[in-house]
C-alpha cells in the first residue's frame, strides 16, 4: 500500500463529475487548499450523513480559500443515485476512481460483503488537504468507515494553519 508523505506531490486526479463535468486535480487553483473527501460510495449510509455535514458546511470551507471535492469509487449510475437522493447541496462528486488510483492515494480497498448493496470493490474513507502547489498537507485514511474527522475540528485547524502559518507536520515519514 502507498504511503503518501506530507509535503511531496499527491498523484493526479482526472475524474467525471454527476454534473456532467470534469474535476481535474492539477487545474484546481485554490486560495488556500483543496480537500478531498473519499467516500466508500452509495452504499454507505455513513458517508451519506457526513457529505450531507460536509454540504452544511461548504460555505466556510469556500470562505477559507478551500475548493472541496467528495470522490468515490461508484460507477456512473451509482454516483448519480448519490447526487440525487443525498443532500449534498454543492458538493461536487466525482466519481469511477480506479482501484489503481484509490491504491496511489493510499486508500483502504474493501470487497463486497454477501448479500450487500456494496459493489464488489470499493475505497474506504479518507481525507486530505492539498495545497495550491499539488503537495499533501494534512491526510487521514481509515480502513473503516467509522470516526471521521470532525469537520469543525477541521475548519478550526484549517483556520489556525492559515492565521499562524502552521507548516506541514510528518514531512520526516
Amino acid at each position: 500500500m502507498t504511503q503518501l508523505i506530507p509535503g511531496q506531490s499527491v498523484p493526479d486526479l482526472d475524474l467525471p463529475l454527476t454534473i456532467d463535468a470534469r474535476f481535474e486535480l492539477s487545474k484546481q487553483q485554490p486560495e488556500a487548499f483543496t480537500l478531498l473527501v473519499f467516500y466508500r460510495g452509495k452504499h454507505c449510509p455513513i458517508c451519506k450523513k457526513y457529505l450531507t455535514e460536509l454540504s452544511g458546511k461548504l460555505d466556510q470551507f469556500t470562505d477559507k480559500g478551500i475548493n472541496v471535492f467528495a470522490v468515490s469509487m461508484d460507477s456512473p449510475e451509482r454516483a448519480a443515485v448519490s447526487h440525487e437522493e443525498w443532500d449534498t447541496g454543492e458538493v461536487p462528486l466525482a466519481h469511477s476512481l480506479s482501484e489503481e488510483k484509490a491504491r496511489e492515494w493510499g486508500l483502504y480497498i474493501s470487497e463486497k460483503r454477501e448479500g450487500s448493496e456494496e459493489p464488489d470493490i470499493f475505497s474506504e474513507p479518507g481525507l486530505f488537504l492539498v495545497k495550491p502547489d499539488g503537495t499533501l498537507h494534512f491526510a487521514v485514511v481509515q480502513n473503516a468507515p467509522f470516526t471521521r474527522p470532525d469537520l469543525d475540528d477541521l475548519l478550526s485547524g484549517i483556520s489556525f494553519t492559515l492565521d499562524k502559518d502552521y507548516p506541514t507536520r510528518g514531512t520526516l515519514t
